[in-house]
């Protein structure tokens, strides 16, 4: 296939429940890019650093760096569909995302129910690495709820056509990496040497503030009435709420980030 081309995968909300992983021609006026086209989108939405960060880097004690290079050294993992530790990892993700439902395959058409955009979710992870399953799965064990809420669309007045739940934690995993400049020997920008502060104080923080970011987005979504053309809007939106919040001066641990109240408060 083209790099510059891809096949087209739709999630279409109705009053019974989900249609998901309908697949469309990319002429048609209803379509939802792949995770390739978003990543790619992406791409140009998340590098960005303020003109004061450019020529900046910040000094990290050993537990920072230590820290980070921890975190670059996941990062760095891509998903590989030969190694049982990822095949069970995905695996995993099926049973917590659909538990009362027996998964067939590795590769088979369940997988579109989750938002996948084809029958093989591997295809899918060269956008973001073993990482993003690993996000996926820290969502899945801690949030249960919040994971089940998004995976379903079960929160809120939502579009015709919603955007799908795998391709967007794919590309959350993505923004985050950017946003953070977790590829950089050093922190270049003041949110990414925020960031490390909870990091070496947590070293799952990663994994938490996805989560965050997650359901933030969600409500994003929601409050603008986004439809699948407005994905790459609604991104731009999510990392600017999460930069305020992470410079908020009385922010100590990620759980005090205002959007974190959104993985446990109780739907309306």
């Amino acid at each position: 296939m083209d790099d510059r081309e891809g096949s087209f995968v739709a999630v279409r909300r109705i009053s019974q429940g989900l249609e998901r992983g309908t697949v469309y021609n990319p002429s048609s006026a209803e379509a939802v890019p792949s995770a390739a086209w978003l990543g790619r989108g992406l791409s140009c939405v998340c590098a960005q650093r303020r003109d004061s960060d450019a020529n900046s880097t910040f000094d990290l004690t050993p537990a920072q760096e230590e820290c980070l290079q921890s975190l670059q050294s996941r990062i760095d993992v891509a998903y590989d569909s030969t190694i049982p530790l990822h095949q069970e990892a995905l695996r995993e993700l099926w049973k917590l995302a659909f538990p009362e439902e027996e998964l067939h395959g590795l590769i088979s058409e369940q997988w579109k129910e989750m938002g996948w955009q084809g029958k093989d979710p591997s295809t899918d992870f060269r956008g973001g690495g073993f990482i993003s399953l690993e996000n996926l799965l820290y969502f899945a064990r801690n949030f249960q709820k919040s994971f089940q809420d998004l995976l379903r669309k079960q929160v809120g007045d939502r579009s015709v056509w919603e955007y799908p739940f795998a391709v967007a934690g794919i590309n959350l995993t993505f923004m985050l990496i950017q946003m953070l400049d977790l590829e950089a020997v050093k922190p270049r920008t003041i949110v990414g040497a925020t960031f490390l502060k909870f990091l070496s104080e947590n070293e799952y923080a990663f994994d938490l503030l996805y989560c965050i970011a997650f359901k933030l987005m969600d409500q994003q979504w929601l409050s603008m009435r986004a439809s699948y053309m407005e994905f790459n809007t609604v991104m731009k939106s999510t990392r600017r709420q999460l930069e305020r919040e992470l410079m908020l001066e009385d922010i100590m641990h990620l759980e005090d980030l205002p959007s974190y109240a959104l993985l446990t408060q109780q739907p309306l």
